[in-house]
C-alpha cells in the first residue's frame, strides 16, 4: 500500500468541508471520509474514486437528515416535547429569553 493522500472535500448543501483519506492499494484505490466513517469507497482511479466518495457521503447525508427528521416527527406526535414547549412558553411570557 502507499502512503495515504487527504482531499478535502467541500459541500456546498451543507456548507462543510469533509476530509477524505485515499490510498493506492495494488491496482485500486481505496478511500473514506474521516467524518462519516460509514463512508467507504473502492475505485479503480484515483478520479472514480473521489466522485464515488463524494456521491456517497451525499447520500449518506441526505440518508442521516432523513432519519433525523423522521425521528423528530415521531417524537413530535408521542408528545416528548410537550413539556419543553410548555417551558418554554412560560419563560417567554416571563420574559426570560434573549432576542438572537
Amino acid at each position: 500500500m502507499e502512503k495515504i493522500q487527504i482531499v478535502k472535500i467541500y459541500d456546498s448543501e451543507y456548507e462543510t468541508t469533509y476530509t477524505a483519506h485515499i490510498q493506492k492499494n495494488g491496482s485500486a484505490w481505496i478511500g473514506w471520509i474521516h467524518e462519516h466513517p460509514k463512508v467507504k469507497c473502492e475505485e479503480s482511479t484515483q478520479e472514480a474514486l473521489l466522485e464515488t466518495l463524494e456521491n456517497t457521503l451525499y447520500e449518506t447525508l441526505e440518508a442521516d437528515w432523513e432519519a433525523w427528521d423522521k425521528q423528530i416527527e415521531e417524537d413530535i406526535k408521542s408528545g416528548r416535547f410537550d413539556r419543553l414547549r410548555k417551558e418554554t412558553l412560560e419563560d417567554i411570557k416571563a420574559g426570560r429569553y434573549t432576542d438572537l
